[in-house]
């Protein structure tokens, strides 16, 4: 079943405010129970975190910034 643009615009809203935040606050805590690491190594595990969190929400977010396709005034 598709989503429909509506539906994934507000969901894409409801990700970025909320799922974002928490998940970069869980990384930075599961970061903080370890050593600090070089700063080269760190800032991988961070980008590397931030594409494995935005893979899943790949068909969320396709179109989104887009015109609504279904609105016939567009």
């Amino acid at each position: 079943m598709s989503l429909s643009y509506k539906a994934r615009k507000r969901l894409s809203l409801l990700i970025l405010l909320i799922g974002l935040p928490l998940y970069i606050a869980a990384a930075w805590f599961v970061l903080s129970l370890f050593e600090r690491p070089g700063i080269l190594l760190e800032l991988g595990v961070y980008i590397g975190l931030g594409i494995l969190w935005a893979l899943p929400f790949r068909a969320v977010f396709k179109g989104v910034g887009k015109a609504d396709p279904d609105d016939p005034g567009a």
